[in-house]
């Protein structure tokens, strides 16, 4: 815990006394912890995918050439949500946002992504959706990809940057003792993470703050086939690029076979590698799907999340587990990709990729399944972010979130009755593309506050050369009509709305920014 790092000779009051320790947390820490487990409050399991498309699963896509069995099966046991959205485009902004409940672009973060060596995103008195959960007595945990930075040790007189991303390099950074900042100072109880990206060293998996292996070595890169691709770094020395997702998958079910034993309930948090770069399916899943590796690699992720439905299921917590699965942002699906592979859709039939202020960078998968709680094969067309699972978790387990804190997250547990809401949970929502670009949505409207697609891809229609774009979704979900110059008026609206929210922040019901 936080206070307990702050002091030495506090440390030793809280062990002799841990009623004192928690009634005196707040104070140190602005954060609240109860020690009271919830009887009646489910068990909650997040699956974050890194890179999957909204098209690469077959109950979102029948004409996906991936076969996703474990995830068709979960979106019938529960509701499909056909407008989710990423808080971004690309990795660490999204995973802010999930953590926080707030836009990372109210962070230090205001483009592109944290590198393997970077310092901590998230501040240790911020509010995180582990410590909401540890308030209501959950064990919480998150095993998987962090890449929110990490307190490292070491020289910081020698730290370099490397110019062209503005990642540290490594240099000056040791990696091979205890972590000054981990996750375990946000709430969690139990953490198993790699810092970054596979893609991204160092490559080495850090147990509670500490590095689960001793000895470094130096990984040599790789960047072929298409997808095959890692940067060279320091790596502990039994670590197997390779073996990483089924690893996870491993701790995973390790997690939740120690938790049936306790008499509280848990919070898994579950940052999956997959299918980001490397695609690296594993010998069973070649040649599965009709999308390459790639479509391997998905195919993998799946099997993935069958293994934790399976424990799940084997330890009797199916009924009363609360399952959330999701993608960080949409696929890394090229048009090269297309071109190879013309029957797969990523991305459906959104505009862009990975990266994109267009759909295809943050439209995303999103189902949730509560046996107990929410009745199968349920769709809504409900706007949602990413950001919103925290106040939707304070919903579920009873709790106020507190003032001046998770501003962009709004309560959607409503609609796990199957209940229709009177209004929108949100009246709009921020997207970010990887550059910095901004858009807004609002009812069948989208408005993007620049030109292109803020990413990688191309523009190549004939609005290109206009300042701004505006969309009717309801008409146009390719966003391949831009209605600026017919619709001013509008654009304008949506333009000061924007501008309102990218300053003030928006105001919770009950709350105050």
């Amino acid at each position: 815990m936080n206070l307990i790092n702050r002091s030495s000779g506090l440390q030793k009051l809280l062990l002799i006394f841990p009623a004192f320790a928690f009634s005196i947390l707040l104070a140190f820490t602005g954060k609240e912890y109860n020690t009271n487990s919830v009887a009646k409050t489910p068990n909650i399991v997040v699956i974050l995918a890194d890179d999957m498309g909204y098209g690469d699963i077959k109950s979102f896509n029948p004409n996906s050439q991936i076969p996703t069995p474990n995830l068709d099966k979960l979106a019938g046991s529960g509701i499909k949500f056909t407008d989710a959205h990423s808080g971004s485009a690309v990795c660490s902004p999204t995973r802010y946002g999930l953590i926080t409940g707030r836009y990372a672009f109210r962070s230090s973060l205001k483009k592109g992504v944290l590198g393997g060596y970077s310092p901590p995103l998230i501040e240790k008195d911020r509010f995180t959706i582990a410590d909401l959960l540890k308030n209501a007595g959950y064990n919480t945990a998150v095993i998987g990809k962090w890449h929110l930075g990490l307190g490292y040790a070491g020289n910081t007189a020698a730290i370099k940057v490397d110019s062209t991303n503005g990642w540290p390099t490594g240099e000056g950074i040791d990696v091979e003792t205890p972590l000054l900042q981990s996750p375990n100072d946000l709430g969690f109880d139990y953490s198993y993470i790699i810092p970054s990206s596979l893609d991204i060293p160092p490559y080495i998996y850090f147990e509670n703050g500490k590095p689960s292996e001793k000895g470094i070595v130096k990984m040599e890169g790789k960047n072929s086939p298409r997808g095959v691709f890692w940067r060279e770094g320091k790596a502990s020395t039994n670590f197997k690029i390779e073996k990483t997702l089924d690893h996870f998958s491993y701790k995973a079910s390790e997690f939740l076979t120690n938790s049936s034993k306790k008499k509280k309930p848990f919070f898994l948090y579950l940052p999956l590698t997959s299918p980001h770069t490397p695609w690296l399916p594993s010998a069973q899943f070649k040649d599965k799907s009709k999308a390459g590796i790639y479509g391997d690699f998905v195919a993998h992720t799946d099997n993935v999340v069958g293994k934790v439905l399976h424990t799940l299921d084997s330890l009797g917590l199916t009924e009363n587990t609360l399952v959330i699965f999701t993608s960080d942002n949409g696929a890394d699906w090229k048009p090269g990709d297309k071109k190879i592979y013309p029957d797969h859709q990523a991305n459906y039939i959104f505009r862009g990729q990975k990266s994109d202020i267009w759909e295809g960078g943050h439209h995303v998968p999103f189902i949730a399944s509560w046996p107990k709680n929410i009745r199968p094969n349920q769709s809504t067309t409900e706007t949602i972010c990413l950001t919103d699972l925290l106040a939707t978790f304070a919903s579920i387990t009873g709790q106020k979130i507190p003032d001046n804190v998770a501003q962009d997250s709004f309560d959607f547990s409503i609609l796990f009755n199957g209940n229709k809401s009177t209004k929108s949970i949100r009246k709009s929502i921020i997207h970010h593309s990887i550059q910095g670009m901004f858009a807004i949505k609002s009812g069948k409207w989208k408005y993007i506050d620049g030109q292109g697609s803020g990413g990688w891809s191309k523009d190549e229609s004939a609005t290109v050369d206009l300042k701004s774009q505006l969309y009717d979704l309801g008409k146009d979900p390719t966003e391949s009509q831009n209605v600026v110059e017919e619709f001013p008026d509008i654009a304008k609206k949506l333009k000061a709305e924007l501008d309102a929210q990218n300053a003030n922040g928006f105001t919770r019901p009950g709350g105050r920014n």
